[in-house]
């Protein structure tokens, strides 16, 4: 017979919940942009979603739940890895997440310092998950979360007028960049935590 470790079912339901979390939102954001008249993916932002009547409460919600599964998420990882200062970070994005959905873009004090946290602890979560995988997948993460991170960097010297490094994907894009590469990541990590562990047979 086979001996099943608790620990693997944390890891299992880690999986799920992160897996769920991007495909549920990027499914939103496409949804949004084509359900929003007028909106673009170069010059509006992501948040313009949840303030626009016909998709508030489609994003606002798919943003929530995101924050949500990000928290549960973390929390199962820690009880399958043990890696209790992994939990902060991923608990820290998830807040991030539920208050950018809670104060919404005419909020703008308080739903910026929640995007700001959610934009810089997601990619900090994708580096902080590359110490429990290895391989091409611990490389994946690494590129994934420094990728968001530059992103974040010349998307805030542009929003303040330091630099226009918004380039040719515009503001819209430029914020997709950060947001992007650490949803992938965890699309990844998601299912590679819901494959099978090796099992040990019992004497």
């Amino acid at each position: 017979m086979y001996r099943t470790d608790p620990a693997d079912g944390s890891r299992t339901i880690a999986g799920v919940l992160l897996f769920l979390l991007p495909v549920q939102f990027m499914t939103v954001l496409m949804a949004g942009a084509a359900m929003a008249s007028g909106y673009s993916i170069y010059t509006n932002a992501i948040s313009d979603l949840g303030v626009i009547a016909a998709t508030a409460w489609l994003f606002n919600a798919s943003l929530f739940v995101a924050g949500l599964l990000n928290i549960a998420g973390g929390y199962f990882l820690y009880r399958s890895y043990g890696k209790g200062w992994i939990l902060p970070v991923f608990v820290i994005a998830g807040i991030g997440a539920i208050g950018a959905a809670v104060f919404t873009l005419d909020i703008p004090g308080i739903h910026g310092l929640s995007a700001l946290a959610a934009f810089l602890f997601f990619n900090l979560e994708a580096i902080a998950g590359s110490t429990l995988v290895q391989g091409p997948l611990k490389a994946i993460a690494i590129i994934a979360g420094t990728l968001g991170l530059i992103f974040l960097a010349a998307h805030a010297a542009s929003d303040f007028g330091v630099l226009d490094l918004y380039g040719p994907i515009g503001h819209g894009g430029s914020e997709r960049m950060i947001v992007y590469p650490a949803l992938f990541w965890l699309a990844a990590f998601g299912g590679y935590l819901m494959a099978p562990a090796t099992s040990s047979r019992s004497p």
